[in-house]
């Protein structure tokens, strides 16, 4: 999927496109007709970097309820011809999803759509499982027939339809697809039930990789032509390491970890700084020096990997570096280092934040360490990443890291976070925002109340609406 152009942070499309609680508070008080359009605009064309992991679903569907929004916009969609060209899940990921959670917020047009798709859409399996969660059993079952004929009765459409049932992430429609007497409906499902299970257990049965009882530089060749074929295998091939080698084999290993080939290498600096050998700094260095990208990548992460006390003196005097490692010690240090080292972390994430900005992947180490330390200097460095990033992961991060470090967070970003897209944030919230202001009494009442919200984060509302505070 490509990068998705996101709005200023300060425009209310920038806001919504980010998840933001303020998104949804401005949205209620813009014009309708402007809310809307960008609300569809974030549906229709998904703004998560990471579509797989940020949430946004329930976020944008709530919105929808809070403004009566139609879907005339989401059906247009879901049905334009787009949708027979394009079988990528995401451009219509999104949609689906909204969908399922208006449909279980009793919205009959929702659930309706979904049943339209789900009996003629590419993303057909995607609008089922949202109904498998929502639909009652006369609905899927009314599903049974145009899903089936999407296999044809050969060979190919058979193993087809046994790996989208083995695939299925929710099993319930199958499993009354199976019940049914029609042997056209209910014997096929079985059929392909039993297909999927039995290819499953082949597989178990047949294992690819290394087996203990291989050598040392058998490990090393299978690592090889996992690079030779565009597989880094060197992670697992490590693993097999611990399996195989011996303290007879030390030797080999170094001299692998220090000019090897670029499988051996990566396979065997992993392997020695799991194992925190003396010489596994030292290599790590060199690998960072003279290595290729892979080995650079692969040395890096076992340095950042290793927990012991000489891995983080090294990383202190390596902080400072210009490069890679220098940003994977910064790290390091925001993972594993002590109060002394707050000045250092604290500049690694100033540092970051100047040469990548507020989206690079090393803040959420760095954020989370910052949070860890109870850092005060780094709060205006934190307000400032949480107001612009585009991942919801890091804003939320950086919540955390704020209710750590920010005296001024319970009365400012904690009101708005009760209205986050993801719903660890809404639980910093939760925990941490002051309620004097009536919008947070009411947000946590509607939070407690809903039954879509997670339990993490409905145990942390009733902490505060207690029959012991009376107050709120």
């Amino acid at each position: 999927m490509f990068d998705p152009v996101i709005a200023p942070s300060a425009t209310l499309l920038g806001l919504l496109q980010r998840g933001r609680g303020d998104g949804t508070l401005h949205a209620l008080t813009a014009p309708r007709a402007e809310a809307l359009a960008a609300l569809h605009h974030c549906v229709l064309r998904d703004p998560r970097h990471d579509w797989q992991v940020e949430n946004r679903s329930l976020y944008y569907a709530r919105l929808y309820l809070d403004l009566s929004g139609e879907l005339d916009e989401i059906e247009r969609h879901l049905f334009d011809v787009e949708d027979t060209l394009d079988e990528c899940e995401s451009r219509t990921g999104l949609a689906l999803a909204v969908l399922g959670h208006l449909a279980s917020y009793g919205r009959r047009d929702a659930l309706e759509l979904l049943r339209r798709y789900a009996a003629v859409g590419t993303s057909w399996a995607w609008a089922l499982d949202e109904l498998a969660l929502r639909d009652d059993d006369a609905g899927l079952r009314a599903l049974a027939e145009p899903v089936l004929a999407r296999f044809p009765a050969d060979p190919e459409g058979e193993a087809a339809l046994a790996t989208a049932v083995r695939d299925a992430f929710e099993p319930r429609p199958w499993r009354l697809w199976a019940d049914d007497p029609r042997a056209s409906v209910g014997a096929r499902v079985r059929a392909a039930q039993e297909a999927g299970s039995f290819d499953r257990w082949q597989r178990q049965m047949r294992p690819s990789g290394p087996r203990p009882g291989w050598s040392v530089q058998a490990v090393f060749e299978w690592a090889q032509q996992g690079i030779d074929r565009g597989a880094a295998l060197h992670v697992p091939a490590a693993r097999c390491l611990m399996a195989v080698a011996g303290p007879e084999d030390r030797a080999e290993i170094v001299a692998a970890a220090r000019d090897g080939g670029e499988g051996a290498r990566c396979t065997a600096l992993r392997y020695l700084a799991d194992g925190n050998d003396p010489e596994a700094l030292d290599l790590i260095e060199a690998a960072v020096a003279t290595g290729s990208t892979a080995v650079v990548d692969a040395a890096v992460d076992a340095f950042e990997r290793m927990r012991s006390v000489a891995a983080v003196d090294r990383a202190r005097g390596w902080v400072h570096r210009p490069d890679v490692l220098g940003a994977a010690a910064g790290r390091m240090l925001a993972c594993r280092g002590g109060s002394q080292d707050s000045e250092l972390v604290l500049d690694a994430l100033r540092e970051a934040v100047r040469g990548e900005g507020p989206d690079a992947p090393t803040l959420w180490t760095l954020v989370d360490g910052a949070g860890r330390l109870g850092i005060a200097c780094a709060a205006p460095v934190l307000r400032h990443i949480y107001r612009e990033t585009a991942s919801s992961h890091l804003r939320g991060r950086a919540a955390r890291a704020l209710a750590a470090t920010d005296p001024s967070f319970p009365a400012g970003f904690a009101v708005e976070c009760l209205w986050d897209c993801e719903e660890t944030t809404r639980e910093v919230a939760a925990r941490h925002a002051e309620t004097g202001d009536a919008r947070v009494v009411d947000q946590l009442r509607r939070l407690a109340a809903d039954p879509a919200e997670e339990a993490d984060v409905q145990t942390a509302v009733r902490s505060r609406i207690g029959p012991d505070m009376p107050a709120v």
